[in-house]
């Protein structure tokens, strides 16, 4: 079974202390460098993880123009409206959208069109109102 960091950093705090291993015996007994076991005996935390920058999708740039075009959508009859391949479709004949995948596209819309529902005010947001019967409420029974 892993081990998390911290219970790492403290078999190997452990060791070095009781046994008394040297970095490079640590190192080899727990398969980590001999810089983590000695920021291990450094440290009783370990240091937090570095966050990474957010990914940069090569959809961003067709954002708005899928907005645009599902805000459309919102006026025009059921039977024109923008299905997600025909969106693809215009995005790379009259947009040139390369690298830009079928799936990519789907799964934004996907997202997408229900929340620009709601922010046009057509359409209330999805919701959940669940039905409580109170012990010694009535019952709803057929008379018959």
């Amino acid at each position: 079974m892993p081990l998390s960091k911290v219970e790492l950093y403290a078999a190997i705090r452990h060791d070095a202390r009781v046994e008394g291993l040297s970095s490079r015996a640590l190192s080899a007994k727990y398969g980590v460098g001999r810089r983590t076991a000695a920021m291990a005996l450094e440290s009783v935390w370990p240091a937090p993880r570095k966050q990474l920058p957010p990914r940069i999708s090569r959809l961003d740039p067709f954002r708005a123009t899928i907005d645009q075009i599902l805000r459309e959508d919102l006026d025009a009859p059921r039977k024109q409206r923008h299905t997600v391949k025909r969106v693809f479709d215009r995005l790379t004949d009259e947009h040139d959208a390369r690298g830009v995948t079928y799936s990519m596209v789907r799964a934004y819309i996907a997202g997408r069109r229900p929340e620009i529902r709601v922010e046009e005010g057509r359409g209330p947001p999805q919701v959940f109102v669940p039905q409580t019967h109170r012990p010694g409420d009535e019952a709803e029974v057929d008379p018959s």
